[in-house]
């Protein structure tokens, strides 16, 4: 069983970490902001990519394809072609941002 106050000091910690002031983008891509994510899924044909805690999403709507930043730093390019996006956001905050 997963003991909810960990999964909660978990967020606690990776907030600590990188936040959306803390993005650096040297790009002309416009990001927003997504910190109210706790994670989201990107379901393919075979296999499905989680990135927990994201930040920073750049949407490119002739491609599909997604550049998303999350709290430890790290960037990510999901191309187009995926079939379902899920995500859940923390306690209180909005269901959709964009």
């Amino acid at each position: 069983m997963i003991d909810m106050s960990e999964k909660k000091n978990e967020r606690v910690e990776a907030m600590k970490k990188m936040g959306f002031n803390d993005f650096r983008n040297a790009t002309p891509h416009k990001f927003d902001d997504i910190s109210s994510e706790t994670f989201r899924e990107y379901e393919f044909p075979e296999h499905t990519v989680r990135i927990d805690h994201p930040v920073a999403l750049n949407v490119n709507f002739s491609s599909g394809g997604h550049r998303v930043w999350d709290a430890e730093g790290t960037s990510h390019y999901i191309p187009g072609g995926w079939k379902h996006l899920s995500w859940k956001v923390d306690d209180d905050k909005p269901h959709f941002v964009k």
